[in-house]
């Protein structure tokens, strides 16, 4: 099975992460084969066996995992013991969130992508592990100085000490948006848009998800010593991974992972 795996968080030997690859699974057509997601039309049996076999894979328990339930908001679930097994053993109980954080071991972490930005994040000092989804909306949104910002106020982290990893994603290069999308970005992120936003013929700009997200993490606190970026865009390799953009949104989800041993 393929996994995608960061560097700095090799390195951590109290974590387990990974990010999916479309390879490993037993799903079938446009979901081929570790479709993870369970709001794409596939079936849910195939979907719950792709979890099981990712997370034997990870060295996670599937009955823990919790799972996020994304909308493209900045909002963030500070999971606890009670959260256990939800969205994979049990229902959700909640809507609207785009990141999770926790400080209880054994509780997988999984968020879900096509293109959008997965951030992980992990504070070895206080034990602290997140991972959030940062579409263009969120990304306009900080929702990287978010989740930053979340972990530095419920557990006392500090930015200095977080390491922060930006994932496989849709790069510049296959990135073309609207005036109204690129104009966002403008706005946010004043004179700086212009490593970020590049003018196209017609009315079309590129957009820099991976510049964007880098500044929002520097300027949060992240330093660069610990900051990594997987450069992996899944358009461009869209026959690993799954790809809106290169699909036309017939696919299945990828997921981010991360755990506390």
């Amino acid at each position: 099975m393929d996994i995608i795996r960061f560097d700095k968080l090799n390195n951590c030997d109290i974590i387990e992460h990974g990010f999916s690859t479309r390879v490993g699974g037993v799903s079938k057509g446009i979901f081929e084969s570790m479709n993870l997601g369970f709001n794409r039309g596939d079936d849910d049996e195939n979907v719950k066996e792709n979890f099981r076999i990712i997370s034997k894979e990870l060295n996670m328990p599937y009955e823990n995992l919790v799972l996020s339930a994304q909308t493209h908001t900045t909002n963030i679930r500070i999971v606890t013991e009670a959260d256990k097994g939800k969205g994979i053993v049990f229902p959700k109980d909640y809507d609207d969130i785009d990141g999770l954080i926790t400080n209880v071991k054994q509780i997988p972490l999984v968020t879900f992508y096509a293109d959008c930005v997965p951030l992980l994040f992990f504070d070895p000092v206080k034990e602290v592990i997140a991972t959030s989804h940062s579409g263009w909306r969120g990304t306009v949104n900080r929702m990287g100085k978010v989740t930053v910002e979340k972990m530095v106020e419920v557990y006392g982290c500090k930015p200095e000490n977080i390491i922060a990893c930006i994932g496989p994603s849709i790069c510049k290069d296959c990135y073309e948006v609207s005036a109204d999308v690129a104009e966002a970005f403008m706005e946010e992120f004043k004179e700086g848009y212009k490593n970020i936003v590049f003018s196209k013929q017609n009315d079309k700009y590129l957009i820099d998800l991976w510049e964007a997200n880098r500044v929002i993490l520097k300027m949060t606190g992240i330093t660069e010593e610990n900051l990594e970026i997987s450069g992996i865009c899944t358009c461009c390799n869209s026959d690993l991974l799954f790809s809106h953009r290169a699909s036309g949104g017939k696919r299945g989800n990828l997921a981010a992972f991360i755990m506390l041993k």
